[in-house]
């Protein structure tokens, strides 16, 4: 089978392959105790949390934070989830559904958010870099947001036809960056996002990853 007729699977990395959302809730109640807020349980961070992260910021603080007051913010949590997250592990069952995906014939590759220069080792560390073409984190600034590191991402695997092409994340940028380039979305409540705010997006909802890639093999064909 030859990859245009190849499904391809565009996976997010953080929330999504790699459960960290409980390491991103314990950073982000540090974060908003350098402003006086007190923490947030995992569901009211699902139902509050939206990018960009200083539009969640105003939402929890009622104003704009500070140039100060971002960068303090900015600095506790980026500390406390390197702390938080060095016991965090791959979602349930990954290591095989990435197996299944690839022994049918299809590909898929890692896009995300995450600094590029700390995401490529802690794949390789994990194990499971050998079944992506591509794993490309953030570099630079988060100007233009996942849709235009969307278009770089597809357009650097040259084979890949993006109407057989699914994303599947955690939040509505994803579905967002999916269309963008013309591929499809699913997206799963494992993450940082409520159900109720995913819904509304108005592409597939799933609650496991498996359910995920069924319906990935659903969209692709």
């Amino acid at each position: 089978m030859g990859m245009k007729q190849a499904g391809h699977i565009v996976w997010d990395w953080n929330g999504t392959l790699f459960h960290d959302t409980d390491a991103v809730v314990g950073a982000t109640n540090a974060a908003f105790a350098e402003v006086g807020i007190g923490p947030l349980t995992l569901e009211r961070y699902r139902e509050l949390y939206c990018v960009p992260v200083i539009r969640f910021q105003e939402r929890m603080m009622g104003r704009r934070p500070t140039d100060d007051e971002f960068a303090a913010m900015d600095r506790v949590f980026h500390a406390q989830y390197t702390l938080n997250s060095a016991v965090c592990e791959l979602a349930e069952g990954v290591e095989a559904l990435l197996g299944e995906w690839s022994a049918a014939g299809h590909s898929q590759s890692i896009l995300s958010m995450y600094p590029h220069d700390s995401l490529v080792p802690l794949v390789r560390k994990i194990g499971i870099d050998t079944h992506f073409l591509r794993v490309e984190g953030r570099t630079g600034s988060l100007m233009g947001g996942k849709s235009e590191q969307m278009v770089r991402h597809l357009a650097a695997l040259a084979h890949i036809d993006p109407a057989r092409t699914v994303v599947i994340g955690d939040a509505a940028d994803d579905a967002v960056a999916a269309a963008h380039v013309g591929a499809r979305a699913v997206l799963y409540t494992g993450g940082s996002h409520s159900r109720a705010s995913l819904e509304s997006v108005g592409v597939p909802v799933v609650d496991t990853l498996a359910e995920a890639v069924a319906e990935a093999t659903r969209l692709a064909a």
